[in-house]
């Protein structure tokens, strides 16, 4: 074969891989470090309740904005997750439940250590 058509048919089985290759995996490109700095804000407010700080709420709408896929919402629901298993006593994490409400803001599942967080989509 000459070298031109040797190029042009590698050309297209490569095309043709390209296009029925399955897409790569959607990954998370939100990590637990940043919901965590994200909610910083609001910690004052878990520990001791009052009102709300705007830069909590700010940080919340933040993160829902960001949560634009499956394992994006997954990962900071596992991060929100951990936090809720590590607070000491349930007055910490009612308060934390509570905020997307006081925020203004929905939350497609209940901050808590026992939620599911595969079952988010």
């Amino acid at each position: 074969m000459a070298p031109s058509r040797v190029a042009t048919l590698a050309l297209a089985v490569l095309l043709a891989a390209a296009v029925a290759a399955p897409p790569a995996a959607v990954r998370a490109a939100v990590s637990c470090a940043t919901v965590y700095n994200t909610l910083m804000p609001c910690l004052p407010y878990v520990q001791q309740g009052g009102m709300v700080p705007q830069p909590c709420c700010g940080g919340i709408r933040s993160l829902l904005s960001q949560a634009n896929n499956t394992p994006d919402r997954r990962t900071i629901c596992g991060c929100l997750k951990n936090v809720a298993n590590g607070a000491s006593g349930g007055t910490y994490i009612d308060r934390a439940a509570a905020l997307p409400s006081k925020c203004g803001v929905s939350l497609p599942y209940k901050i808590s250590p026992n939620v599911n967080c595969n079952s988010i989509n």
